[in-house]
């Protein structure tokens, strides 16, 4: 049997697809429209029900590319975490867990912190007891001793 290659639409397409999926066009006529078979549309269509999920956004209490860019030029500038965070109206905790998540100091950059931010919003999650055999294992033993916190 031959291996196919993973198809991947760009946002562009996929706004396609859902437009004409909305317009009443079935899967073949869309994935036509592709050249591509109705399977690779259906993959786009069946992880939300046939039902078009809202276009993602930003809380306005996150830090936006224009606040990363900030801080990357303060960063280079050679000022301190504190001084950015002044600057940027923000917490200096945030201004450190952000660079400190996003290569330190030396590496961070604003639009690949940027980019690293949308990915790791994005849900669903793997739970932390999947995610960390310690805490499972920890767990697991407290429930057998029947520990409630």
């Amino acid at each position: 049997m031959k291996q196919r290659r993973r198809i991947y639409y760009s946002a562009a397409q996929r706004a396609e697809i859902w437009d004409r999926w909305q317009r009443g066009e079935s899967m073949s006529s869309i994935g036509r429209g592709f050249e591509r078979e109705s399977s690779s549309i259906f993959s786009v269509l069946s992880p939300s029900g046939g039902i078009r999920p809202p276009d993602r956004k930003r809380s306005g209490r996150a830090l936006s590319l224009s606040d990363r860019e900030e801080i990357s030029r303060g960063l280079v500038a050679g000022r301190s975490l504190r001084a950015i965070a002044v600057q940027l109206g923000r917490a200096p905790s945030t201004i450190s867990r952000e660079v400190g998540r996003n290569g330190g100091v030396d590496q961070y950059r604003a639009a690949l912190s940027d980019q690293a931010a949308w990915d790791r919003a994005l849900r669903p999650k793997r739970c932390k007891l999947a995610c960390h055999p310690g805490l499972r294992r920890t767990v697991s033993r407290k429930l057998r001793r029947k520990w409630s916190p």
